[in-house]
C-alpha cells in the first residue's frame, strides 16, 4: 500500500487536459437531463394522461436515486476500480436514456428514470475526484472552472435544448441525444483514463449494508412526503405523518450507522475539517436555488407570460452567457485574489437578481428577464467553482472520492428539495394571496362594482344582461387567481434571494486557500 506522499505526488501518464475530455462530455449529459426535461414536462404529462403533481415525480425520482448511489461510489470504485466503475455508470446512464424516450406510461418512465440516476449517480463525484487529482495545485484552479463550467451551464442550457427539441421534434429526443455521446464517453474513457494507486481495484471489500438500506429508506420517504405532502394537506394527513416518522428514524439510523460501523458507507470524519462543512453548506444553498429557479421560470413565462416551450428555455441562454463570463474571471485570477471574495460577489449576485425577480409583473418585456439572469449566472460562475476549491482544499488526495460522494449527495438532496418544495410555495403563497385579494370582490366595494358594471355594458351587446353579469364576475375572478399566483412567484423568488444572502455570513468560517 503506498503512503500518503506516494498518493500526494501521483500524476496521470496521459496530458489531463485530454484525460478530461471524456470525464467532461459525461458530466455535461448527466447535468444536462436535471433540467431538459422542465420544459417539456407538460407534454410528457399529456401523452402520459398524468397530472401535474405525477408528472412532478420526473424530476424528483432522478435527483433521488443518484443521491441513493452517491455514498456507495467510493465502494463500488474499490470493488470494480474507479474507472471501470465510471464506465459502467456512464453505460447504465445511456441506456437508461434510451429506455425514457420509449417510455409510454407514467409508471414505466419513472423506473427508467431512476434507472438513469443510478447510473448517473456515480459520474459528478467520481469525475470531480479525477479534476482535482489529475492537476497540480497550481492549475487546480482553472481546472475547476473547467469542471465547473459543466455543473453550471447543462442545467442552463437543458430548458433551452429541451425546449427547443420539444417544439420542433418530440419529447422523447430529450433523451435519446444523449445515447451517442453516452457512448463516445464511455469508449474515449476506457481509452484515456487511469486509475491512481489508491483508487484501483481492492479484494475483500465490503459494503455497509444496514447503512445503504437506512439511506435508501431515508431519501425515499423524504421525497414522498416532499412530493406528496401538498396535496395531501401535509400533516393532517395520517399516513403524511407516518412517512415523514419513518424518514426521520431512518435518518438517525443512517448517520447513527455511519458514525458506529468501522467500514461506514460513508467517512463523516471530513465533517471536522471547516473548509469542508462550510464550503458544503453554501453549495447545498446555491444547488437548491438554481434548480427551483429553474424549475419555476419557465412556469412563469409559459402559465403568466404565453411563452412557448422553446422561448421559455431561450431566456436562461443569458444566464450561461453570465456564466461563461465569470468562470473565465475565476479561472484567470483564482490564483491571484483570495477565492472567498469571489463566492461572496457571487451569492450577492444571486440573491440580488432573485430580488430583482421579486419584483417583475405581467407587463415586463424580454429584457426585464434577460438581465437579472445574466448576473444571477454570474453570480453561479462567480460562487461555484471558487466554493468547490475551497472545500476540498484542505483534504487529503485519498480523502477526494469520499468527500466528493458526500458532497455530491448533499447537493443532490438539495436540488430535489429545492424542486419540491418551490411547488409548494407556489401553491401555498397563492392561495394565502387569493385569500388576501377576495375581500376585495365584495358589493361594498365600489371599485369592485364599477369593473363588474362597465364589463357587464360591453359583453351584454352579444349575451343576456344576466349572462354578461356572471362573465364579467367570472373574468374578475380569473383576474384575481392570476395576480394571486403572479405573487406566488414574486414570493418565491424573494426567498431564494434572502437565502443566498443569509448564507454568506459562513465563509467566514473557511480558511484562504493556499497558494501552491
Amino acid at each position: 500500500m503506498p503512503d500518503n506522499t506516494t498518493k500526494q505526488e501521483w500524476t496521470p501518464k496521459i496530458n489531463p487536459w485530454i484525460m478530461i475530455i471524456p470525464v467532461m462530455l459525461a458530466v455535461f449529459i448527466y447535468v444536462l437531463d436535471g433540467t431538459i426535461g422542465n420544459v417539456a414536462l407538460p407534454h410528457m404529462a399529456g401523452s402520459f394522461s398524468a397530472t401535474r403533481d405525477e408528472s412532478m415525480w420526473i424530476l424528483t425520482s432522478y435527483l433521488i436515486a443518484a443521491g441513493i448511489v452517491i455514498p456507495a461510489v467510493d465502494f463500488f470504485s474499490k470493488v470494480f476500480g474507479r474507472k471501470n466503475f465510471f464506465i459502467i455508470s456512464i453505460m447504465m446512464f445511456t441506456i437508461a436514456s434510451m429506455l425514457c424516450g420509449m417510455a409510454k406510461n407514467i409508471e414505466f418512465m419513472i423506473f427508467a428514470r431512476i434507472l438513469q440516476g443510478f447510473g448517473g449517480g456515480g459520474i459528478l463525484p467520481i469525475s470531480q475526484a479525477i479534476m482535482v487529482e489529475s492537476f497540480p495545485k497550481e492549475k487546480r484552479g482553472l481546472a475547476m472552472s473547467v469542471f465547473g463550467m459543466g455543473v453550471i451551464l447543462a442545467p442552463i442550457i437543458g430548458p433551452v435544448l429541451g425546449g427547443w427539441i420539444t417544439d420542433n421534434w418530440t419529447w422523447p429526443w430529450i433523451f435519446y441525444i444523449n445515447v451517442p455521446f453516452g457512448c463516445v464517453a464511455a469508449l474515449l474513457c476506457h481509452k484515456l483514463l487511469e486509475d491512481p494507486p489508491y483508487a484501483r481495484r481492492q479484494k475483500n471489500v465490503k459494503i455497509d449494508a444496514k447503512g445503504f438500506f437506512y439511506l435508501t429508506i431515508w431519501l425515499i420517504t423524504l421525497q414522498t412526503v416532499l412530493d406528496k405532502g401538498n396535496n395531501a394537506d401535509w400533516f393532517n394527513a395520517t399516513w403524511i405523518r407516518w412517512t415523514f416518522g419513518i424518514s426521520v428514524v431512518a435518518c438517525i439510523l443512517f448517520f447513527h450507522s455511519q458514525i458506529t460501523n468501522k467500514e461506514s458507507l460513508i467517512d463523516l470524519k471530513v465533517f471536522k475539517d471547516r473548509n469542508f462543512t462550510a464550503g458544503t453548506i453554501v453549495q447545498i444553498v446555491i444547488q437548491a436555488v438554481l434548480y427551483a429557479s429553474l424549475a419555476i421560470l419557465p412556469q412563469f413565462l409559459q402559465s403568466m407570460m404565453g411563452y412557448t416551450a422553446f422561448l421559455s428555455g431561450a431566456t436562461m441562454m443569458p444566464r450561461g452567457f453570465g456564466s461563461m463570463l465569470s468562470m473565465l474571471i475565476t479561472g484567470t485570477l483564482s490564483n491571484k485574489i483570495d477565492n472567498r471574495w469571489f463566492v461572496v460577489c457571487g451569492l450577492a449576485l444571486i440573491g440580488g437578481s432573485s430580488l430583482v425577480f421579486g419584483s417583475l409583473n405581467l407587463q415586463i418585456s424580454n429584457m426585464n428577464i434577460a438581465i437579472p439572469n445574466f448576473f444571477m449566472g454570474m453570480g453561479m460562475g462567480l460562487s461555484m467553482v471558487p466554493i468547490m476549491n475551497l472545500s476540498l482544499d484542505t483534504l487529503k488526495n485519498e480523502q477526494m472520492t469520499n468527500a466528493t460522494g458526500i458532497q455530491n449527495l448533499l447537493k443532490n438532496i438539495g436540488s430535489a428539495v429545492g424542486t419540491s418544495l418551490v411547488a409548494t410555495m407556489l401553491t401555498r403563497f397563492a392561495q394565502v394571496h387569493q385569500y388576501m385579494l377576495v375581500g376585495n370582490t365584495d358589493e361594498l366595494n365600489p371599485a369592485f362594482i364599477e369593473r363588474v358594471q362597465s364589463t357587464t355594458a360591453a359583453l351584454s351587446a352579444y349575451t343576456h344582461h344576466s349572462v354578461a353579469q356572471y362573465m364579467a364576475q367570472y373574468s374578475l375572478y380569473g383576474q384575481l387567481v392570476k395576480q394571486s399566483t403572479l405573487w406566488a412567484f414574486i414570493d418565491s423568488f424573494r426567498v431564494f434571494g434572502i437565502l443566498c444572502l443569509a448564507v454568506i455570513p459562513l465563509l467566514a468560517l473557511i480558511k484562504k486557500q493556499k497558494k501552491a
